[in-house]
């Protein structure tokens, strides 16, 4: 707390100075001056104010004799007041001083003067210019009712200047300067948060110059995108996207915000994960191809850092869902041609991909799904030279698409035929882009021999826990199977629980098995979540199975509260990491 104080102190001395320096941000230096330090300024304020609520008035006078000074400017300077919070913070701080139980007459004076403060705050934006006060009166306005409408007219007047200058194009005469267009900009950094000038606001970022070179100041730009991100300005979703075309800055530090919610959101839920990704305006931007890309070019670092995190995988196929909704929305034709958005695959493989399983029959779905196959199998075992990077390209269009990535096991387990090799190669494939052809050969065969057993019991009315067991067992002459193929299995063994009739009354002996782990009990937990998502948006109608995966993904949450585990640091710290093998569970052995 004393180092607290004495680097308060410090920075107590600087903004003293600043302050007396701004003398009310009277000339257009000081003006711009101060909305550099708006942001800084009332991080100091609410420092200030943390120190001030810990110590009684003598001790704060003592500590800092001149603070009646500081605020009292800060009380006449209109810039400051008009920033965020800055006048709330301003007015805890003076609340501060005030004495409960004055004991002299000293104190009474200053609780007098501190309140007249607060009187002069709470009516600081009444301009009270004695010549404007003269001319309301001579109008018969009462000043509450004149300024406000002084003010809205005021913006009114700056939006349709822009306008005008933004269809006037070349015509000089009628043009606005750039340079008061900057001026403008960097003035509005301390009113972004103000509703009445939202529209002014929008009518900087919409603005379109003919000059070579950004107009509108950085720090306008870094002003506004914060305070969309904070919720504190809710501006069209037009002017929005044309903050994130102007300054990459601000779309970057927007996706890396809603990765943070992401995260620190309750894990392996879609809903919530969807409404966040809604709420940031970023699947609408990106209908944008250039806005598009570079949202997608985090989440393949992300994936890349995180080595694959199925919370990061999900929240892709959500943000893709989204994208392509708000894609039909607003595209009835397209404006931009899809190889704008996915440049490095073939159109013919994007349309598929883009196909909604909603739009075609259940029973046909394993036709679009085997094209599917057959096109990224031919791109990736076709190439021999940068096999590596075609194959996780290929992968990573794929997964994008988690309508169709999620459904290849179903489609496997209820299909009473031989497994097509094309859906065995898919579901392989999606579980793992970095194997050979050979290894994803071996992962086939396992996958084939488990499935076999899989549905000849399919349609058995009463099953145990032993039945699976056996079914997923493997050879005991075998090489311990690896870990990409064990997951495979229990993503076979999960779904078969669900759409098996005889799998509903031993799905939760199966499941307690199976979840000896955290990372398999969360592992469990995402794919119940994941498929009861996906069912809702393709409206699939499974009333039996969906209260299975509903219950037990229930019992397995409340489970996991009473465990809980930071899956802040799990998703960050799989970089680099090995996933652990599963040596605790017989069925996938």
């Amino acid at each position: 707390m004393a180092q607290d104080l004495v680097d308060l102190s410090s920075e107590y001395q600087f903004w003293m100075r600043k302050l007396s320096m701004w003398d009310q941000a009277s000339t257009l230096e000081t003006q711009q001056d101060t909305c550099v330090h708006l942001p800084q300024f009332q991080a100091f304020l609410s420092q200030m104010y943390e120190a001030l609520k810990e110590m009684d008035s003598n001790a704060v006078i003592e500590r800092f004799p001149t603070i009646g000074q500081l605020l009292a400017k800060i009380c006449w300077n209109p810039f400051i007041l008009a920033y965020d919070e800055s006048q709330k913070i301003l007015i805890w701080c003076l609340c501060c001083l005030i004495k409960k139980e004055p004991l002299n007459s000293g104190e009474s004076k200053l609780n007098s003067w501190i309140r007249s403060l607060l009187s002069h705050i709470l009516s600081a934006f009444r301009f009270d210019v004695k010549e404007v006060g003269l001319f309301c009166q001579g109008l018969g306005y009462a000043p509450a009712d004149y300024y406000p409408g002084l003010l809205k007219n005021m913006v009114s007047s700056l939006v349709s200047e822009l306008r005008e200058n933004h269809l006037n194009g070349f015509n000089t005469q009628r043009r606005m300067a750039p340079e008061r267009v900057t001026s403008l900009s960097r003035v509005c950094v301390a009113l972004v948060t103000l509703p009445d000038f939202e529209p002014l606001v929008e009518a900087l970022l919409t603005y379109h110059g003919h000059e070579p070179q950004e107009v509108l100041w950085p720090g306008f730009f870094e002003a506004v995108n914060e305070a969309i991100l904070l919720k504190k300005i809710s501006l069209p979703t037009l002017a929005v996207v044309c903050l994130w075309l102007r300054h990459l800055p601000s779309l970057e530090k927007a996706t890396l915000h809603l990765f943070e919610k992401l995260i620190s959101s309750e894990r392996n839920c879609l809903q919530r994960i969807e409404c966040f990704i809604k709420d940031s305006l970023l699947p609408q931007a990106a209908c944008h191809p250039a806005i598009f890309r570079i949202v997608d070019e985090m989440f393949r670092c992300a994936l890349l850092e995180t080595d694959g995190a199925p919370e990061v995988l999900a929240a892709l196929q959500v943000f893709t869902r989204c994208f392509v909704e708000a894609l039909e929305k607003e595209n009835k034709q397209l404006k931009f041609a899809l190889k704008t958005y996915f440049p490095y695959a073939s159109t013919s493989l994007v349309m598929a991909l883009l196909q909604n399983p909603k739009d075609i029959p259940q029973g046909l779905w394993h036709q679009p799904l085997k094209r599917i196959s057959e096109m990224l199998r031919e791109t990736v075992e076709g190439q021999t030279a940068r096999s590596h990077r075609v194959a996780f390209e290929s992968w990573f269009l794929f997964i994008h698409f988690g309508g169709w990535a999620d459904i290849v096991a179903e489609q496997l387990l209820m299909s009473e035929a031989e497994p097509p090799e094309a859906l065995l190669w898919l579901l392989a494939f999606s579980s793992n882009p970095h194997d050979g052809s050979q290894q994803r050969a071996q992962t086939m065969v396992e996958v084939k021999v488990v499935l076999g057993r899989l549905v000849k019991l399919f349609r058995t009315p009463t099953l145990s826990g032993q039945d699976l067991q056996a079914a997923a067992s493997e050879s005991r002459e075998a090489d311990p199977r690896p870990l990409v193929c064990q997951q495979l299995i229990r993503l076979l063994l999960l779904s078969f629980l669900l759409w098996a009739p005889g799998g509903h009354s031993i799905a939760r002996e199966v499941i307690t098995f199976m979840a000896q782990t955290e990372e398999i009990t969360h592992e469990i937990i995402g794919f119940l979540d994941q498929t009861l998502y996906r069912w809702d948006q393709l409206c699939i109608e499974a009333p039996r199975p969906r209260k299975v995966a509903r219950d037990l993904l229930t019992e397995l949450l409340a489970q996991v509260e009473h465990s809980p585990v930071d899956h802040v640091a799990a998703v960050q710290g799989r970089s680099g990491s090995p996933r652990p093998q599963d040596e605790c569970h017989e069925f996938v052995q």
